[in-house]
């Protein structure tokens, strides 16, 4: 998928950044998420539509990674920042410590793109969050692709 170079968000994420998240969200992100991320933070596609369930849905922005968000002007499209704003509608596990689903772009009409760790916590799915059907400690999602490898490759534009 190609990411407009003018709208990545600076600094880029280190790798110390990575473990620290991780280990708060008690997640293994995907090498190649880790990867798209190190070269796009934060990035708007080029063309960034895809199908999913029989709907076309439409990046507005990738999700960034930051080290102080408040300190940057793109603060609001951190991980952290977003996960905190949706925080009980991601998860079905009031005791839940970590994430769940973790957000990772901010979709056309107020979804989001999203990781899904529920089932496996070093291989997570793909996955659209749907604001409108989803409640407290009942999110609802719907499968994309199997790996964020595969994602990218639906669209190359």
């Amino acid at each position: 998928m190609l990411i407009q170079k003018d709208t990545i968000v600076y600094p880029l994420p280190t790798e110390e950044l990575f473990k620290r998240k991780e280990g708060f969200w008690r997640v293994s992100l995907p090498i190649d998420f880790v990867a798209f991320l190190k070269e796009n933070n934060g990035g708007i596609p080029v063309d960034g539509t895809f199908i999913c369930n029989n709907h076309e849905y439409t990046i507005d922005r990738f999700l960034c990674l930051l080290d102080v968000p408040r300190d940057n002007e793109f603060g609001i499209y951190d991980i952290d920042v977003t996960l905190t704003q949706l925080e009980d509608r991601l998860t079905d596990n009031e005791e839940l410590i970590g994430a769940d689903i973790l957000p990772i772009a901010v979709l056309f009409a107020g979804d989001f793109l999203c990781l899904d760790f529920r089932k496996n916590r070093e291989k997570p799915v793909v996955c659209v969050w749907n604001h409108e059907e989803s409640g407290e400690l009942d999110p609802e999602t719907y499968i994309v692709t199997n790996t964020f490898e595969e994602f990218l490759s639906i669209n190359k534009g």
